[in-house]
């Protein structure tokens, strides 16, 4: 059985001003649509969603004749470029907006979360949320009753389940929108690219109860997200997006893998930063400008890691900063991080960080950094002024020709680190 059904569905947006501009061609538009009941003359007109062009239409395509189903109890991935139209398929499914032309049937009540603070009103408490959030998918009190201190318990927001959800944190509230939307019993559960937001453990239990929503409760989960080991560990299924239309449907192992040929075929020794390196909003009061590796692009495993990022005071009140470098294995899970102590912002527009790692000990492969900015605080940790992902891309190789034959096929499940510095003695 089916639970959703995209068939042939386009969404157009215009760019601007929401009107045609002119009086008479608003008046024209609406006695073809509404009157005549033909298709709007403005659809024939658009581009394709490609954010780094200008373009030479006011109107795009954020999506282009979707057209696929999702079978019961699927958990399908919708992985693709930021700008690829993932978000706007999910909203699409989950009714904030409609689509410009085709049909979307869906099968059940629908769970959503697709952005942080998604169906809450911020003057009402968490367990007042919970209640609407639970009305609006049409169960009852009692029900809801039912399930509010398993809610409460997984959110992790006990505390504060009586403060206006205004007063939460951006992983607050994600903790508490994620609980409601699993726990409410839903059909189908969309999950955007939020829990990005939350911490490393809310990220495990996330999906693992995404897990148990699907395999043990027979659900469909529709997950949104650019860590590719996450959505291997969790979906079966995968969709690739790219400018808004359907380039693969396959199994989810199989997608990935194209994705990321795609996204790092090439390695890169600079980067100036755009939307696409950047997941989601931050206040960018420091904002990375731009990343420069100074290592060779095909590093052995003794160089150290070198680089430089050139960064931008936007606001002259900040004081103080912290650099957090992360490193990916590229389709894999994160190596680890690097965090620095904080220093005092110089007194310019823009200035530049030199970052050395030495002894890193990386294992043969191929890896990509992603960058913080922003000042450490006792009491919340890390308070991001800009973060970047998937910036610079490079290979490592074994330097010791001898120590590399019998690891040349290192394999992933041993880790992206090679401990050389280990040990051994014989007795």
């Amino acid at each position: 059985m089916n639970a959703i059904e995209f068939n042939h569905v386009s969404k157009q947006y215009r760019l601007g001003l929401v009107s045609t501009q002119t009086l008479a061609h608003d008046i024209r538009r609406f006695w073809i649509t509404n009157v005549l009941r033909k298709e709007d003359p403005y659809l024939r007109v658009g581009e394709t969603n490609d954010r780094a062009s200008k373009g030479r239409s006011e109107y795009v395509w954020a999506l282009r004749d979707i057209d696929f189903k999702v079978e019961q109890g699927d958990v399908v991935g919708i992985i693709g470029k930021n700008g690829a139209g993932k978000s706007t398929l999910l909203k699409l499914l989950s009714r904030v907006t409609g689509p410009t032309t085709g049909t979307i049937r869906a099968h059940g009540r629908i769970g959503s979360l697709l952005e942080v603070g998604t169906g809450f009103h911020p003057e009402m408490t968490g367990r007042e949320n919970i209640f609407m959030n639970g009305a609006i998918l049409g169960m009852s009190r009692s029900e809801i009753q039912a399930k509010l201190d398993e809610i409460i318990a997984f959110s992790g927001c006990e505390r504060y389940i009586d403060t206006p959800v205004k007063r939460y944190s951006s992983g607050m509230t994600v903790r508490l929108g994620f609980a409601v939307a699993a726990f409410l019993e839903p059909e189908i559960l969309v999950v955007d690219e939020v829990l990005a937001v939350g911490d490393a453990e809310f990220q495990k239990k996330a999906i693992g109860k995404m897990k148990d929503v699907s395999e043990g409760e027979g659900r469909t989960v529709l997950f949104v997200s650019h860590n590719m080991a996450s959505v291997k560990a969790l979906c079966n299924h995968g969709v690739l997006l790219e400018q808004g239309t359907v380039k693969m449907l396959d199994t989810i192992n199989h997608v990935v893998a194209t994705y990321l040929d795609e996204t790092y075929n090439r390695l890169s020794d600079y980067v100036e930063m755009s939307k696409s390196n950047r997941q989601f909003e931050t206040s960018r009061q420091l904002e990375i400008v731009s990343a420069r590796l100074l290592s060779p692009l095909q590093m052995s495993n003794k160089e150290d890691i070198e680089l430089e990022l050139k960064i931008k005071r936007n606001d002259p009140d900040v004081k103080r900063f912290t650099i957090e470098m992360m490193i990916d294995m590229v389709g894999e899970k994160r190596v680890g991080s690097f965090i620095s102590p904080l220093y005092s912002v110089p007194d310019k527009s823009e200035f530049s960080v030199h970052l050395r790692l030495a002894n890193h000990n990386l294992s043969k492969g191929k890896y990509s950094l992603n960058f913080n900015v922003g000042i450490k605080l006792e009491e919340y940790g890390i308070t991001d002024y800009d973060i970047v992902y998937n910036t610079l891309v490079f290979d490592v190789e074994y330097a010791d020709a001898e120590h590399s034959q019998p690891l040349k096929l290192w394999r992933a499940d041993w880790g992206a680190c090679n401990f050389q510095s280990g040990k051994v003695e014989i007795i």
